[in-house]
């Protein structure tokens, strides 16, 4: 068995090197030669499920809105102006054709986390061929009702350490940041829509976080 673990990890290594995707290869070279002891204490706590109790309280305060009314008021207006707003067509050329979904599929990166329902980009990179036929039907019936399934909005959020030296350090719940896991289904419907109206979504000038070449 220890012998199987070397051999994948000395042929990840040399299929970085040959790809030289160096991003690759020191992350492979990390996960082997640098997996020193991690800090399992948060906050003076080392029970498991206290800490994760205290992390979904500690992320649900950091993603909620700072005024709830203001935020509401906002919501109520946006309802109002959606009521008459009229979009462009969905023509044929900015329909989600199976083309597309098998492309999208095909660029998914392997090796990511699964989704809250256990699903990977592996899944859906190897199975069926019709499942694209079926994903193309279910993207435009989402962008013609103008509906999005409930399942699309699932995440789960995982914490990753801010600092760099965070092995064997008592860390604080503000150390972390909270990654969400999106669905994989959601994040191949969002690649269809960028690559069909990316060229719609303007930001403001003034925008510099989250944007290209900024």
């Amino acid at each position: 068995m220890e012998a199987m673990k070397t051999m994948s990890y000395t042929n990840n290594l040399h299929d970085a090197l040959l790809r030289k995707n160096g991003t690759e290869f020191w992350k492979c070279w990390r996960s082997k030669f640098e997996c020193n002891k991690k800090s399992t204490e948060v906050d003076g706590c080392a029970d498991p499920y206290i800490i994760s109790g205290n992390f979904a309280k500690h992320f649900s305060e950091s993603y909620s809105c700072n005024n709830q009314a203001h935020a509401e008021s906002l919501r109520c207006e946006y309802i109002k102006l959606r009521q008459n707003y009229c979009g462009f067509p969905l023509t044929n050329d900015l329909s989600f054709d199976t083309e597309i979904v098998s492309t999208v599929v095909l660029k998914l990166k392997k090796g990511k986390a699964a989704d809250i329902d256990g699903l990977t980009a592996e899944h859906l990179l190897y199975c069926h061929p019709s499942l694209s036929v079926i994903l193309s039907k279910l993207f435009r019936l989402v962008a013609t009702c103008t509906y999005v399934p409930h399942g699309f909005k699932c995440n789960y959020i995982v914490p990753i350490p801010k600092i760099k030296d965070h092995r064997g350090k008592a860390l604080r719940y503000d150390d972390f940041r909270g990654i969400a896991i999106s669905p994989i289904l959601n994040k191949v419907y969002e690649y269809c829509l960028l690559d069909r109206f990316q060229s719609y979504f303007l930001s403001a000038y003034n925008q510099f976080g989250f944007k290209k070449r900024c």
